[in-house]
Order: structure tokens, then sequence, then C-alpha cells
């Protein structure tokens, strides 16, 4: 084995273990299940955004306290269906990316108002649920009050803990369909989806899933050790 490969079975060797001891110890923190619906509310609003930017129509978007999520939604052409169905679980692992782009850069506040403005929108234009609404208003208001006013070392832990969550629900969502598409097709989500619209099996789907997932997941964990802990955040004024 030479020194490149060596270097990157390491790379790789700090993507799971920080993706399993991340989701290992966010699992036991408390009310840690309200904060995994953040990469729900991401996942289904990429569907969103990508409807619209087709033109299409957004019905409704449900969150539910299981972490699963449903957008309903209306497009003019059949063929629509395909990126629509792929931007919720490459949305995620984008989206995941983007917060620990932020953390590099030390802009933790601004990624804060990232995920109240985007829960914001979600209630006023399409969160119809009793729970959805109940938890889009709840953490937005818990992200703002953080993001303004809590001392440095409690907005960089719950920035942190977003982002972390963020990024094992990522990766972890795409294993769960790709293993429910060995013995259930139809239930793999939206890869069943796309291989409704495509003609191509929905385990192929799940693998293109995971590893756009697992892409990211190692851009966000070199960018991770790259900034290292504790160290002081900007404010988005800087």
């Amino acid at each position: 084995m030479n020194r490149n490969e060596g270097n990157v079975i390491r790379s790789w060797l700090k993507v799971i273990l920080v993706v399993a001891l991340t989701g290992i110890l966010t699992h036991f923190l408390p009310f840690s299940s309200f904060f995994r619906n953040v990469d729900t509310l991401v996942h289904e609003l990429s569907h969103a955004l990508a409807t619209l930017a087709l033109s299409g129509k957004v019905n409704v978007i449900h969150l539910y306290w299981d972490q699963s999520g449903v957008t309903q939604s209306s497009f003019p052409s059949n063929w629509m269906a395909i990126p629509i169905s792929l931007a919720g679980y490459i949305g995620s692992a984008l989206f995941a990316l983007l917060l620990f782009a932020l953390y590099a850069k030390r802009y933790e506040r601004a990624g804060l108002i990232v995920v109240t403005v985007l829960a914001a929108i979600a209630v006023v234009l399409f969160v119809r649920n009793g729970y959805g609404i109940i938890w889009c208003v709840g953490f937005a208001a818990v992200s703002a009050l953080v993001a303004y006013l809590a001392p440095p070392w409690l907005r960089n832990g719950y920035y942190m803990l977003i982002a972390f969550i963020c990024l094992v629900e990522s990766v972890v969502s795409p294993f769960i369909i790709l293993f429910a598409s060995l013995y259930n097709p139809s239930s793999a989500g939206d890869a069943a989806n796309l291989a409704q619209a495509t003609h191509v099996p929905a385990l192929i789907w799940c693998l293109v899933f995971a590893a756009i997932s697992l892409l990211c997941a190692k851009v966000s964990t070199s960018l991770l050790f790259k900034r290292g802990f504790g160290k002081e955040q900007k404010t988005l004024a800087q």
C-alpha cells in the first residue's frame, strides 16, 4: 500500500468514526429526536424547491414526530418527477456540507440564521399539519434566541449539535432506504419513485444517494478537522 492509498483509507475511516460516534452521542442527548427533524425539514424543502424551480406547485408539507415527512406537489410533466425525487437526499447532504463550510469560516451565527429562516418559510408557506407547525415555530424560536442572545460557547455548541445531526441523518437515511430496497423496493421512498419514473431499480438510486451523502460527509469531516474545536466564531456582521 502506498502513501496515497493510506491517506485515502485514513480519511474514510475518519468519516466513519465521526458519523458513528456523533450518531451514538446525539441519540443519547435529551430532546435529540426533536432536533433530528431539521434534516427532515431540509429534505422536504429540497423537494419543494425543485418543484417550484420546474414551475410545479407545492400543495403541502407534513412533518411528523418520528422524523418522517412528506411533500405533496403537482407538476406538468412526468419527467419532472426525476429531479424532484433526486432533490431530497441530495439537498440534505449538501445542506450538511454547507453547515460545516460555515463552521470552517466561523460563521455559526449565520448558519443559525439560515436554519431559522428555513423553518419560518416552511411554516408560513408549506407546512400544514399540527405537529409540523408546532415544530417549525418552536425550532425557529429556539434557534433565533440562541443565535442572538446565547453566550458564544452555547451558540457554538448548539450549532454543532444541529450540524452533526444533519450530517448523521444525511448519511444514515440513504442506507435505511437501501436496506428497504433489498426486500421491498416499493417502500424505498424517493428511490422507489425514481425507479417508477426511470425503470432503473430502486437499489441503484439508493446507491447513488449513499455515494453522494458519503462524499459530502467526507468533505464535511475535512472541514471540521481543518477548523478544529473551541475557537472563537465570527458574527454575521463581520
